[in-house]
């Protein structure tokens, strides 16, 4: 497989500690949410990331799949909500997403369609695709 592009991040702390990249573009204090025993502190958390990480690249495909299929939109946005949930397998705990899509401009119909276009071909979506349920509004 023909690599298209890497990136490497590394943690010390877990999560209450830091994340930074080797080429120090990217640096952010991590934290446990107060839900999960953390402190209010100010710094994010991985599932913010997550979510970060999750709109951004499906909101990326979503706008490939309508400048594809020549659809004329006037802007999209996508809201990701990343949680943990209770693990029942093995007592741990696993991720959920909810992405909530919205195409100003264009019919539900069409809509719905390229949000499904989009989810088939984000890459994020693709790596959860059978290990976290993922639900997706299109409004």
């Amino acid at each position: 497989m023909k690599l298209l592009y890497e990136t490497t991040i590394i943690n010390t702390g877990g999560r209450d500690g830091y994340v930074y990249s080797p080429d120090n573009i990217f640096n952010l204090d991590v934290a446990k949410p107060v839900a999960l025993g953390g402190v209010v502190s100010g710094a994010s958390n991985p599932e913010q990331l997550f979510a970060a990480g999750y709109s951004a690249c499906f909101n990326s495909a979503l706008e490939i799949q309508l400048d594809k299929g020549k659809v004329e939109y006037a802007s999209s946005e996508v809201i990701a909500t990343v949680a943990l949930y209770p693990d029942k397998t093995d007592g741990g705990v696993k991720l959920g997403a909810k992405l909530e899509v919205t195409i100003e401009g264009v019919d539900q119909a069409t809509a719905e369609e390229y949000a499904k276009k989009a989810h088939n071909y984000c890459p994020y979506s693709k790596a959860l695709n059978g290990n976290v349920e993922v639900e997706i509004t299109v409004k």
